[in-house]
């Protein structure tokens, strides 16, 4: 019995260890992937946004292509760019966030991605190795929630770039939310190793909360987007008025390595879309264990009134995008809202209301 206590301890500690391994490696993706950005020419977006330009009036030849006949890498003037999506054509004007640009801001690019790989493996390491410790599913408390949750959602970020998506954009948020998340998980949501309470003695935890986790991932991701689809939509209509007040110097080299609104808006409604039903499951699931546990399907705890709560915000954003008058900002709006009852429902529920699900560890 000792002995199988001291292994239990052995492997949480490797587990923090791995965690902390991750953590670093992350925090070097962070800075390649700032430097992507900084070393990452705008050129390409302007070439592409002139060629688009070129391609409406039929007046001049793609600008890459006279840029590669010269040899040279000189950045254009800023041309009237049309960045929007036309009727019936796909545009996916991607800037170095997303594929590169120059060879020395693509280079930072692959080490970037690179770190994320090796961080992303000790990160899943430490929850495997959290799984082990426990002997059990590594979600039981808050802190386990949140290191497996940005572990999936690197992981889907990995497989949409091996599946040759161009989402490298999401890179640096990623990167930078996952760090926070995992510097909140072991300094305030840490908790050491231990049994679950007997609610949780069932085999619905690896089913209703694996699904949470996954759902909530491709949300995050979704949310990323939207936030900056509103961004880059502002930035668009400022450069379609030249009457009015232009972006400025600082706002134009964030921006203009974005893809464009269009792709961004599009990229939002297919993954938040997707994930729905997983999210409906979610709830379905978690009603079937209340059930089992508790003896009723629902009861009004804060925790199922705040993921329905999500659910129906979630399902305005899906109407509102069928919906004419409310695609574009107003859609995004409700999206950003959705994932915002999302992160009340993990954070504020379970630190701050007291109520059935009130077994975070914290």
């Amino acid at each position: 019995m000792n002995i199988a206590a001291a292994a239990n301890e052995t492997l949480a500690h490797n587990s923090n260890v791995l965690v902390y391994s991750a953590m670093a490696i992350y925090t070097l993706a962070f800075v390649a992937h700032m430097a992507e950005w900084v070393f990452g020419s705008r050129s390409k977006v302007a070439r592409t946004a002139a060629a688009l330009t070129s391609q409406a009036t039929a007046t001049a030849a793609p600008p890459a292509a006279a840029d590669r006949q010269g040899g040279g890498t000189a950045v254009l003037e800023r041309p009237k760019v049309i960045t929007k999506t036309a009727a019936g054509s796909r545009d996916v004007p991607d800037g170095p966030g997303a594929a590169g640009g120059t060879e020395k801001g693509d280079l930072y690019g692959r080490i970037a991605i690179s770190l994320t790989v090796l961080a992303w493996a000790l990160h899943v390491g430490g929850v495997v190795t959290r799984a082990l410790s426990v002997q059990r599913a590594p979600w039981g408390n808050m802190y386990e929630f949140s290191t497996t949750f940005a572990a999936v959602a690197v992981g889907i970020y990995l497989l949409l770039l091996t599946l040759r998506k161009n989402v490298r954009w999401i890179g640096l948020p990623l990167v930078t939310t996952v760090l926070l998340d995992l510097g909140l998980a072991v300094s305030v949501l840490y908790t050491a190793s231990d049994q679950l309470v007997p609610a949780l003695h069932s085999y619905w935890l690896w089913i209703h909360v694996s699904c949470a986790i996954l759902s909530g991932a491709v949300l995050y991701l979704g949310a990323v987007a939207t936030l900056l689809f509103l961004f880059r939509d502002r930035y668009e209509a400022k450069l379609a008025d030249p009457a009015g007040k232009q972006p400025g110097a600082f706002a134009a080299s964030v921006l203009e390595r974005l893809p464009s609104a269009a792709s961004l808006d599009k990229f939002a409604y297919r993954v938040n879309a997707t994930v729905f039903p997983l999210w409906t499951f979610t709830i379905i699931a978690g009603a079937i264990w209340a059930e089992a546990a508790w003896g009723r399907y629902w009861g009004w705890d804060p925790k199922e009134v705040w993921s329905f709560i999500t659910w129906v915000a979630y399902a305005c954003y899906l109407h509102a995008r069928a919906t004419a008058g409310w695609k574009g900002r107003k859609a995004a709006w409700l999206g950003l809202i959705a994932f915002a009852c999302y992160l009340f429902n993990y954070y504020g529920v379970n630190i701050f209301v007291t109520g059935l699900h009130s077994y975070a560890g914290v």
